[in-house]
């Protein structure tokens, strides 16, 4: 029994000094520190969101192109743990024009959700919050900058003016009410004047616009008597209760099989024809980003590294990581032992370097790539790139 204490003590001595080596490591009296100063960064961005009667004057702003619906401007959105400050979204900056369909594809924990959550100001708080950086929503007459918003005001713009189609079905429902009690609620949320009988007729018609065929019988069901296309069709018809110039849709056909995929994409194609609005759709699916959108942000460890149409991003890719991403999808009619994949993996979100990102993973990197990090340059008049390669908008 001695014997076992000694080797268990040993191997103790041994994992200590390894952690003591780690870089990574934090010890007790450096968890402190950082929860301290944390709380107090938290506070004061919990302070200003939290704040009341603001005059509209404070969050009013201008577009820079009227054409647009949304202008994400330098979005700094981040995220304060116990480890240190995870920067999720690290100077986001791309726009949504009205009635086009805009892609946000990346890799799992590239900032895609973090950034439409942030429009919507449901980034999970005290934790998360809009550090910095504009989001302009354009509501025709006048635009407000949603992260300079309180919350108390964003009631006027969620579910009104921009709706999210969450990708998972299951937990956006309430299991304990009604798929009826659930679509009508949204009417006399905006309408107090509203009878019963009215809010069921319209949701009765939602219902049939997202193809549900027996909708009453739906109306009175609970979701989990719903199958998993069926629930997410009835998310879809939440959403566009109130008619919003904006709709997000995060990743909304991953929790579904390929058939009712292809469904769920065909009825997003008809509701974009239906509604004069737009669609920002992320996945991590490039063939439905190639199905569906107008234009398309790559998203690399929480930053922009590639935007443009569809064509520019499918038939002339810049960024070595859009490359490696088109790379990495089955080809039909094509045979291969395995699928290419990127080697590496994306740095630490607590200790971002200053260097390029993709740096260490990228087989085409240059002694420049060891400097600051690249700035986005335009290639041409609707395709960007942040790298070294396209220094001064030409290819090197």
């Amino acid at each position: 029994m001695h014997k076992i204490f000694e080797r268990m003590r040993d191997a103790f001595r041994k994992l200590w000094k390894k952690k003591e080596r780690d870089e990574h490591y934090i010890s007790a009296k450096e968890v402190k520190q950082i929860a301290r100063e944390n709380a107090k960064e938290v506070r004061r961005l919990e302070d200003f969101r939290k704040r009341k009667n603001v005059p509209e004057e404070e969050y009013l702003t201008q577009m820079r192109d009227p054409r647009n619906i949304v202008e994400f401007d330098d979005l700094h959105t981040y995220f304060f743990t116990d480890a240190g400050v995870s920067k999720a979204v690290n100077g986001v900056s791309f726009d949504i024009p009205e009635g086009c369909v805009v892609g946000v594809v990346g890799e799992s924990g590239c900032g895609k959700s973090v950034t439409s959550m942030s429009l919507m100001q449901l980034v999970q708080a005290p934790q998360g919050q809009i550090v910095s950086g504009s989001i302009r929503f354009n509501l025709g007459e006048k635009a407000y900058d949603v992260a300079k918003m309180p919350r108390s005001a964003m009631n006027a713009i969620r579910g009104k003016e921009a709706a999210m189609i969450f990708q998972e079905p299951m937990t956006a429902l309430n299991p304990v009410f009604t798929i009826g009690y659930q679509i009508d609620e949204v009417f006399f949320l905006r309408d107090k004047n509203m009878t019963k009988a009215q809010a069921k007729e319209r949701s009765l018609e939602l219902l049939n616009l997202v193809g549900i065929a027996m909708p009453e019988r739906v109306y009175s069901s609970y979701p989990h008597e719903l199958s998993g296309g069926m629930r997410q069709r009835v998310v879809i018809a939440i959403a566009l209760a109130n008619n919003p110039r904006l709709i997000i849709a995060d990743e909304p056909t991953t929790a579904l099989d390929v058939t009712i995929q292809a469904q769920i994409l065909q009825l997003l194609r008809d509701i974009r024809s239906k509604i004069n609005g737009s669609i920002l759709l992320i996945t991590h699916d490039l063939g439905v980003i190639a199905q569906m959108a107008d234009y398309v942000v790559v998203m690399y460890a929480g930053r922009v590294v590639e935007k443009g149409t569809v064509h520019d991003i499918f038939k002339h890719p810049l960024h070595p990581y859009t490359v490696g991403l088109q790379k990495s999808k089955p080809v039909v009619n094509q045979q291969v032992d395995r699928l290419y994949s990127i080697e590496g993996a994306v740095p630490n979100p607590i200790d971002m370097p200053s260097f390029c990102y993709f740096r260490d993973r990228c087989d085409r990197a240059c002694e420049k790539c060891a400097g600051e990090y690249p700035a986005f340059v335009q290639v041409s008049e609707t395709h960007g790139v942040a790298c070294y390669l396209y220094e001064g908008g030409k290819k090197k």
